[in-house]
């Protein structure tokens, strides 16, 4: 099954949000928050942590630099590796991050990076993907529509070659 992507209408409390604030809202807004009541509070970490990351990578001009292992994700958020798996699903379906891996002394190290050298790309990347989401969900709104205005005259048209015959 295919994951929900749900979006909030979440908003900053104060006036003047700090990033960890402004980082919450931001996991809210997109449903990259665990849906389980009791569950972690701390993924908004992760945003920020995939943000250094990259950050970091591109100044140092290392590409391996802005991959994050699950493990790591899964000890910044306060969660197993394993709950932070079923949670990277939704990152991945929001196109907000990407798998990818790299060779360290003599081993493959398999991790996400963010996708865009920066948030702002990133979260343009999800952006584009809800808008096709939208689009295509507009095409079939149309075409439902044009079939049950097809549906009505076709009945129409039966009911009065049955009333003539």
């Amino acid at each position: 099954m295919k994951e929900k992507i749900i979006l909030t209408d979440v908003i900053p409390t104060s006036m003047s949000p700090d990033s960890e604030e402004l980082a919450k809202v931001i996991v809210k807004r997109t449903g990259l928050v665990p849906r389980k009541k009791g569950s972690t509070d701390k993924m908004f970490k992760v945003l920020i942590l995939m943000y250094e990351m990259m950050k970091r990578s591109n100044q140092n001009k290392r590409p391996e630099q802005a991959i994050v292992t699950v493990e790591e994700m899964g000890n910044v958020a306060g969660i197993t590796r394993q709950t932070m798996y079923e949670y990277l699903t939704r990152w991945t379906d929001l196109e907000l991050i990407s798998k990818t891996s790299y060779i360290w002394e003599g081993k493959v190290i398999i991790g996400y990076k963010l996708n865009g050298n920066t948030l702002e790309q990133a979260f343009e990347r999800s952006a584009v993907k809800i808008k096709n989401n939208l689009e295509m969900t507009i095409k079939y709104v149309r075409e439902l529509q044009s079939k049950l205005k097809n549906e009505k005259l076709s009945e129409q048209a039966r009911l009065k070659k049955a009333i003539i015959a």
